[in-house]
């Protein structure tokens, strides 16, 4: 089986000739007399001339022209440097005088009920919350919080709140009521979005309840916007909460765009770290609307026709930036659906796809590994024959399943647009074009104007030597991370300390012979559950945080539908005894304290952790024997003895 995989990722699949002559891409290097695809890359390393021609490409309308492409003084750059912008202004107010009519979104509640909301629509929708929101004194520099399920009304309100300058802060609607607080008190936001609930899997998941728990300790909230969603039974406070429909009812329906800066702070994310606590990046209007949209056009394709379905969650980075803000600014039709994917039955998503002709696919490989073991037969009932492009995000994927996505999901005819980048990056970064010969489980080749390469632990570079290494990027790029939300020490320690003046992005990766590159997943301690990246320091401060609990460890274990599952090593306190019980009671705080998402699959209890003589926990000598590799030096191990009381716990 093993040999097998290696000869599968020998293969070379091509696009073909009509896609071929049919892109974006080829279309731009025809206008710019550019022959092929190398030389596309060469030309691009010219970063100031690409990046301003992929700004003219999108249609950035600039209120003032940049001065400048690029300041850079390592770590930050300035892209697009004393230009004014909004970048509202490209994805919703010009949208309107181009294609009023045409659908931004078709959403579809995981009940059944569809909406289809024009580009005429949303920004009747985006200006009313935005006059809203300046009436409770929202202004340029703000913070806003959102959580909000998967419903158009999640994109309205970042819009609206960017239109007038204010910072959004949106937080994943499975996320517990722990991380909001978190979240909001970091940012100190005032006003928090929320929904009475919404649908998943057929039952109401309740937010706004959930939300007043933890209100009463976010000092800095002043006001909570709530959605009808499932009319499910809430309680509101008078003079802070106050219902969607309400507020907007009697709003204006034009509200003026906020000019900014091109390097003004447009959105706040947070990400996991390999500390406990979540790290808030920072992005911002000029770059990031460049980096993103220019993506999306070149990668993806876009055409004017096309109906493009980003299935991530908004509350990602990935929702961010491919079903908010690049379809937007290009102008496309995205699908948005509610609910779980194999609810009511496996075959929902294809469905979705027959329904509304989605043409583009973008999802991660941990859905593709989900359906691919549900089995073909979901697949084959519904006519997919509109689609043209796939695409991956999240993980590596691994080449069976790139195969099977291929094969049952594109017919043999579709090419896979495998990417790689991170919350962090903004935009896509190393990616197949339609015009790039493609090898299962690669994501080929950098993004031109992107400047990738894998280095040894001393900084010399792995290029084409298919070894496994540190994965960096050598220059800035427009989508790039501002900085960190109060955070420039750990801004720099995380991505600047380890190769001066290059951006480490914490993964290892391996370029082969060909220039291709292969993601081997992460080096740090950051786990990646089905697509989500979760610090394994969050998830043991979770457990610690439970009155049975003195130590935790937390590792992952590769999962073949999952990617990873959590497993937990476990000391307890004095007086307290192992059981299912408790495990099961373990599990149930994690997910109060972070989300379901974070709840170990298995649990051990051990009465000791590996640890180094200054007491650190030796997460890399547990992760060795969940996986039966070998340790490596343990030498400088206080407990040696510990490594048996963990191969027990296990055995």
């Amino acid at each position: 089986m093993e040999i097998e995989s290696l000869l599968k990722e020998k293969r070379i699949f091509y696009p073909s000739n009509k896609i071929i002559e049919n892109s974006n891409i080829k279309k731009f290097m025809d206008k710019h007399g550019i022959s092929s695809y190398d030389e596309l890359l060469k030309k691009a390393k010219d970063l100031e001339w690409f990046w301003n021609e992929m700004a003219k490409e999108v249609g950035i309308e600039w209120f003032k022209e940049p001065e400048k492409i690029l300041e850079w003084n390592p770590p930050h750059a300035k892209w697009f440097v004393g230009a004014k912008y909004n970048i509202v202004y490209d994805a919703v107010d010009k949208q309107f005088k181009l294609r009023k009519n045409k659908l931004a979104y078709i959403w579809e509640g995981e009940p059944g009920e569809v909406r289809k909301i024009t580009y005429g629509e949303l920004y009747k929708e985006v200006n009313k919350l935005a006059n809203a929101l300046k009436e409770f004194g929202i202004s340029k520099g703000d913070r806003v919080t959102i959580w909000l399920p998967m419903i158009p009304e999640l994109p309205i309100a970042m819009l609206a709140c960017a239109k007038i300058g204010a910072i959004h802060s949106v937080v994943f609607s499975g996320f517990s009521e722990k991380a909001l607080l978190e979240r909001i008190k970091d940012a100190e936001s005032r006003i928090l979005i929320t929904a009475d609930g919404y649908y998943r899997g057929g039952n109401i998941v309740e937010l706004k309840n959930r939300a007043d728990m933890i209100l009463k300790d976010a000092h800095s909230i002043e006001k909570v916007i709530v959605y009808r969603r499932c009319d499910n039974q809430i309680k509101m406070k008078e003079g802070r909460d106050y219902w969607w429909d309400e507020i907007v009812a009697e709003q204006p329906k034009r509200c003026k765009t906020e000019i900014m800066d091109s390097n003004d702070t447009l959105f706040i994310l947070y990400t996991s770290g390999t500390t406990g606590k979540p790290k808030g990046v920072i992005h911002v209007h000029g770059g990031y609307a460049v980096g993103v949209a220019s993506t999306l056009k070149f990668i993806f394709d876009i055409k004017e026709e096309d109906v493009w379905w980003c299935t991530a969650d908004i509350g990602w980075i990935t929702g961010h930036s491919y079903t908010v803000y690049a379809p937007l600014i290009l102008g496309a039709t995205s699908v948005m659906y509610e609910g779980a994917p194999l609810y009511p039955k496996p075959d929902r998503w294809w469905e979705i796809i027959e329904k509304y002709d989605v043409s583009i696919l973008y999802t991660a490989p941990t859905a593709i590994r989900m359906f691919m073991r549900l089995g073909e037969e979901w697949v084959k009932k519904h006519d997919l024959s509109s689609l043209r492009l796939l695409g991956t995000v999240g993980e590596p994927i691994n080449p069976e399943a790139w195969i099977w996505y291929y094969k049952y999901v594109g017919n043999e005819r579709c090419p896979i647009m495998d990417t790689w980048w991170q919350t962090e990056t903004g935009m896509q970064m190393i990616s197949p074009l339609p015009i790039t010969p493609l090898k299962p489980g690669s994501a080929t080749k950098p993004f031109p104007g992107i400047e990738a390469d894998v280095f040894d632990s001393n900084g010399n570079s792995l290029y084409g030597k298919d070894i496994g290494g540190n994965l960096i990027i050598k220059s800035p790029w427009p989508a790039m991370l501002k900085g960190l939300w109060r955070a420039e020490e750990r801004y720099i320690k995380t991505y600047w300390s380890t190769f001066k003046d290059v951006y480490f992005t914490g993964d290892a990766a391996r370029i082969d012979k060909e220039g291709y590159f292969w993601i081997q997943g992460r080096l740090d301690d950051v786990l990646n559950v089905a697509g989500h990246r979760i610090g394994n320091a969050e998830v043991e401060s979770a457990l610690i945080s439970h009155p049975a609990v003195s130590e935790a460890a937390v590792v992952g274990k590769p999962h073949e539908v999952k990617g990873e599952v959590i497993v937990a090593f476990v000391v307890l306190k004095e007086g307290y005894t192992p059981s299912e019980q408790l495990k099961e009671e373990l599990r149930e705080h994690i997910a109060k304290e972070i989300g379901k998402i974070a709840r170990p699959d298995e649990i051990y209890f051990v009465d000791d952790l590996p640890k180094t003589r200054s007491g650190k926990i030796m997460r890399r000598v547990c992760r060795a024997i969940v996986l039966n590799q070998p340790l490596g030096d343990i030498s400088t191990l206080a407990n040696p003895e510990a490594v048996e009381i963990v191969k027990r716990a296990i055995e």
